[in-house]
């Protein structure tokens, strides 16, 4: 038996992580000094929605927001548990390429390999962020759930990572240009040109832009279209949407995607407050598994990762 664990980057609203069973190890973030955690349990959708609310109309106001990273001693104490109990545990991190998350947890494996040498590590880098890694946590519960192997589903969702798309637009460019992606002065002209762009996680698990559009509809409907021309048996899977403040767009993108795929299910809820802080306030982003991330809608033949794993959940 083994323990599944994500950090609050996963975005796993708290009624989903009790249905499946994940353990989630908190973000912390400062905003105006004052501490937040990444996650709580126990809170319904609204709760969650009214909290999100809560911090992004703070970001809005100019409130000074710091998020840290999860630490090795943070990892150790959080798996630790699970080992002693005889117990293994399978991590899924946001990608080691937006975050030094992952690397925090190998250093944390590694020491806890030597005092538990009979028990399994695995860790998983979903080469992503939010629910691409969050879903990717739930298909493993499923799995769990009947009987296969931790060593099997680690493999199987290591590959499946690769084919998670995850596809966002921004409502304010400033954010991006505080976190470096662009210049200040880009930004200004970006946003009073009304400009919005549409960016992604790249193969190599960066966040690239992919496109620019004029308005935010229209920038919604590039995001629908990216998730419907791309999208592998939608009715076999979890479509993630979060948004950062954005529930009235989220709502228009899942009805319109809708109106085109049958889809399993949809998770919805209000974007992690770690990453979300650096996209900003209205930020809507979709994951799904799809054809591969340079979202051309065509299928990689290599990747069988994709036929796998509609046949293990």
């Amino acid at each position: 038996m083994f323990d599944i664990f994500v950090d609050s980057g996963a975005n796993i609203p708290a009624v989903e992580v009790e249905k499946y069973e994940i353990n989630v190890i908190p973000f912390i973030n400062y905003i105006d000094g004052r501490r937040i955690e990444g996650f709580e349990k126990g809170l319904t959708p609204e709760e969650e929605r009214a909290k999100g609310k809560e911090y992004y109309d703070a970001i809005r106001a100019g409130a000074e927001v710091r998020t840290s990273l999860i630490n090795t001693v943070t990892f150790i104490e959080s798996f630790e548990p699970t080992l002693k109990a005889g117990r293994d545990v399978l991590y899924f991190s946001l990608s080691k390429n937006i975050s030094g998350t992952f690397n925090a947890a190998k250093l944390a494996a590694e020491e806890l390999r030597e005092t538990y040498p009979d028990r399994e590590i695995c860790l998983v880098d979903s080469l992503n962020a939010s629910l691409a890694q969050g879903i990717l946590a739930i298909y493993a519960s499923e799995m769990r759930d009947k009987g296969i192997p931790l060593a099997e589903i680690a493999d199987v969702l290591e590959e499946t990572a690769h084919s998670m798309n995850g596809t966002f637009t921004v409502d304010d460019l400033k954010y991006l240009a505080r976190t470096g992606r662009i210049w200040n002065a880009t930004a200004k002209v970006g946003n009073l040109l009304n400009i919005k762009p549409i960016l992604k996680g790249n193969r190599d698990g960066y966040i690239v832009q992919c496109g620019i559009c004029r308005g935010r509809k229209k920038s919604l409907n590039t995001l629908i279209d990216h998730v419907c021309n791309n999208i592998v048996e939608p009715e076999k899977q979890i479509i993630g949407i979060a948004h950062a403040d954005a529930y009235e767009d989220s709502l228009y993108v899942m009805k319109k995607i809708t109106e085109r795929v049958s889809v399993r299910q949809f998770i919805n809820t209000s974007y992690d407050y770690c990453t979300g802080s650096h996209v900003g306030p209205d930020t809507i982003a979709l994951f799904f598994i799809g054809y591969d991330r340079e979202l051309q809608g065509r299928l990689v033949d290599e990747n069988l990762a994709v036929k796998r794993i509609f046949n293990m959940i």
